[in-house]
């Protein structure tokens, strides 16, 4: 049954909540803006699975999923550890053929170190992925004689200096650099994900994890990312490690992924260019903000494709979350280390209570003040500026009353600690001000993330919050709404109104899209 058209309700006050109809609970009360729009809305089967719609009283359970990377991270370890935690290998191997660049995996029973794992490897053109090291150690052993099998992270090592083209580990089959061999660009890489059979919402997943790996060598080797290509062989490696990675862990059905610290091995790794510190650069650069750290083990154990596919998946990085245990499974690595498990741990269960209540992140901010009663108010709009462009997470000023009845203003700025030396100096300096307070304050934040979405006039970035991986507020932004009120000439709030309806649209398409996969039943013509 289809939803009759309806006035639908958003709020532009810099938090959107998710859009309802007028016979709703919620209220309208306070909001700033209310701009209704009407448009016919999903089924009642998709409103019922979309996660969106979920308010916090909504939750009879959330079942969510713990990554454990004790020994490090790889594309083949995470597929392994899908399809040991219960999602079909048929799932996956549709997957590959859907892409159909010449692939199929091979999925066996091993064990590391005592621990029985499921390990997947991927066969391109006859031929089985490898190491990195591994596969470079055997070219130089068979100096260029043309070896059985491919690298697997060959796809991402450096590039070739004083090339035209940025070359994310090119090697050639005969396991040797190709200096002049052209791979696939991520342009390219796109149009074969896009043209799959698998879901919109895994797709756009799987391309998100090739333009992180994407941007991690265009920014290592300083060109663009379109100038970025991936060897042949290895780049069909990456792409069924990628997409399987995005339709596994949809089909796992879980509402959030956490991931714990990485262990990032150590020594060096042998790459088409050379030897480079463990973790290799892409490696570094991808895992930004990461928690990461080393057991002492002499090898790579978080490769780049890893990195990626924990990146892009894991809402946050975190210990061991409280669940109810449903099932778990372990993915094998290549590598038999002695006495060390080479395998990562994927634990699905149900969140409890507790889990559920903590919501959302906690950290500390530092808290400054000042109080001023004599500064020209052409310089406060000066300073406020200044402050934002050091790095300012928030400033705003409230009137007071100061001492001998003077009405003043108190300047309050909320920064992350490495930065309140720095502001506070500018407060010194730009201001009247002989004192400025400072304290330490813990916050809670939800997670944040951008999307694009188009509308008539041009892209607008929104702005998604979500806790525990479920979206609870999203608002398009500003600046970017601002800009093409002003170049086309229409009203700021229609601008800001088409962009959420295009959101909506999107993820009501992408849900919808993935229930039905989820089903088995075949995509609208």
């Amino acid at each position: 049954m289809i939803l009759a058209e309806r006035t639908v309700v958003a709020r532009f006050d810099g938090g959107c909540r998710v859009p309802y109809d007028e016979k709703t609970s919620l209220v309208v009360s306070g909001w700033s803006l209310v701009v209704r729009r009407a448009f016919t809305l999903p089924t009642v089967e998709v409103l019922a699975n979309d996660q969106r719609l979920r308010t916090n009283d909504d939750f009879p359970f959330m079942r969510i999923a713990y990554l454990e990377c004790f020994s490090g991270m790889s594309g083949d370890m995470f597929l392994g550890a899908l399809v040991d935690a219960g999602v079909p290998a048929g799932v996956l191997e549709e997957a590959v053929a859907a892409l159909d660049v010449g692939a199929r995996l091979e999925i066996s029973r091993v064990v590391r170190s005592g621990i029985s794992a499921t390990k997947v490897d991927v066969w391109v053109e006859g031929k089985k992925d490898l190491p990195r090291e591994e596969y470079w150690e055997r070219a130089e052993s068979e100096h260029h004689h043309e070896p059985s099998e491919h690298s697997r992270e060959g796809t991402h090592g450096l590039g070739h200096h004083g090339h035209p083209h940025s070359h994310a580990g090119e090697s050639s089959r005969a396991g040797a650099p190709a200096p002049h061999e052209h791979g696939r660009g991520l342009m390219e890489i796109r149009q074969i994900i896009s043209a799959a059979s698998i879901s919109e919402g895994a797709k756009k997943t799987a391309i998100s994890i090739f333009e992180a790996l994407g941007r991690a060598e265009a920014k290592i080797h300083n060109t663009s990312i379109e100038s970025v290509h991936f060897h042949e062989v290895g780049a069909v490696d990456a792409m069924v490690d990628i997409v399987c990675a995005a339709v596994g862990a949809e089909a796992l059905g879980v509402d959030e992924i956490i991931c714990s610290p990485l262990n990032v091995g150590g020594g060096m790794v042998k790459c088409a260019h050379g030897t480079f510190p463990v973790p290799a650069p892409a490696t570094v650069e991808i895992l930004a903000d990461a928690p990461v750290y080393s057991s002492g083990l002499q090898a790579e154990l978080v490769t780049p494709t890893g990195a990626a596919i924990v990146k892009t998946l894991a809402s946050r990085f975190a210990a061991f979350p409280e669940m109810k245990i449903e099932k778990s499974g372990y993915g094998a690595g290549s590598r038999d280390f002695p006495g060390h498990p080479n395998v990562v741990r994927l634990t699905v269960g149900e969140a409890t209570s507790n889990a559920l209540a903590a919501k959302t992140a906690l950290e500390t901010i530092t808290v400054l003040e000042a109080n001023l009663d004599d500064l020209n108010p052409q310089v406060f709009g000066y300073v406020m500026e200044r402050l934002f462009e050091e790095g300012a997470l928030d400033a705003f000023a409230l009137s007071v009353q100061m001492k001998k009845n003077r009405p003043g203003t108190l300047l309050t700025i909320l920064c992350k600690p490495e930065d309140a030396s720095k502001l506070t100096q500018i407060i010194f300096t730009e201001t009247s001000t002989l004192g400025v307070r400072r304290r330490d304050e813990i916050r809670q934040i939800l997670a944040r993330r951008w999307e694009n979405v188009g509308t008539p006039w041009g892209d607008v970035r929104i702005k998604i919050a979500s806790m525990n991986g479920t979206v609870t507020n999203y608002a398009p932004e500003y600046e970017d709404c601002r800009r093409i009120a002003a170049q086309h000439h229409v009203p700021l709030k229609a601008v800001m109104g088409e962009a959420v309806e295009a959101y909506v649209r999107v993820r009501s398409k992408e849900k919808a899209g993935s229930l039905r996969q989820a089903q088995g039943k075949p995509s609208p013509a």
